[in-house]
């Protein structure tokens, strides 16, 4: 859904940090790793002490480097099959730290046991929905579609959270953790099942890969 934004914050608005960063002959993957860390950091330290709005606020200055990186290799004209892994295993790495923190949260100053488990799943839920999509490409199958993609639900559970934490109404991110938690689980279902009916069909005896790209999946 946020996808369809890319052009603008990348074009737009974070067009002079990747301006600098190229001048000062900063690397993308260097960006990609400093955007991380401070996503980690800002999610372990704040988070889990309560300081939610704080935290969000901190994450938020980093996390735009996952446009930043990609704009700049484009203007390099780097293609770089590492510079793509590192950038999709440290995305894990964030996304981890985030739904982590809101876990510590819980079983700390939050102090409710359910929503430390719904924060759980939520970060479980969502690594699975990347592997099993790279995990079928590499087996030659397609496991695209679902709800809520990597930048929907980082948006979603920053904003909710930052929001309920100013506003002192912490239902905000409380439904929008099931919300994820739903989302993410039937996107992990629907993969399953997608890459399901095109295994049926890649397996079927005397059936070539050529032949099964030309049925629906």
């Amino acid at each position: 859904m946020l996808d369809r934004f890319k052009d603008f914050w990348q074009g737009v608005v974070l067009m002079p940090f990747v301006k600098l960063f190229i001048k000062l002959g900063i690397s993308p993957d260097t960006v990609t790793f400093v955007g991380t860390l401070g996503v980690v950091v800002g999610a372990l330290a704040f988070f889990p002490r309560g300081e939610l709005l704080g935290g969000v606020l901190f994450i938020t200055a980093f996390v735009f480097s996952d446009l930043i990186d990609g704009k700049m290799a484009r203007i390099l004209e780097r293609k770089s099959r590492f510079g793509a892994f590192w950038d999709s295993t440290l995305d894990r790495i964030g996304d981890g730290a985030i739904f982590g923190g809101l876990a510590l949260y819980f079983a700390g100053p939050g102090d409710d046991y359910v929503y430390l488990c719904v924060s759980l799943w939520c970060l479980v839920m969502g690594s699975v929905t990347s592997y099993a999509r790279a995990r079928a490409e590499s087996l030659g199958m397609d496991a695209k579609g679902g709800l809520a993609e990597r930048a929907d639900r980082l948006v979603a559970i920053l904003v909710m959270t930052g929001l309920g934490d100013l506003l002192d109404l912490p239902i905000l991110m409380e439904v929008t953790l099931w919300t994820l938690a739903l989302a993410s689980t039937y996107t992990v279902i629907f993969r399953v099942r997608k890459v399901y009916l095109q295994a049926i069909v890649l397996d079927a005896p005397g059936t070539t890969e050529a032949d099964a790209g030309d049925k629906p999946a």
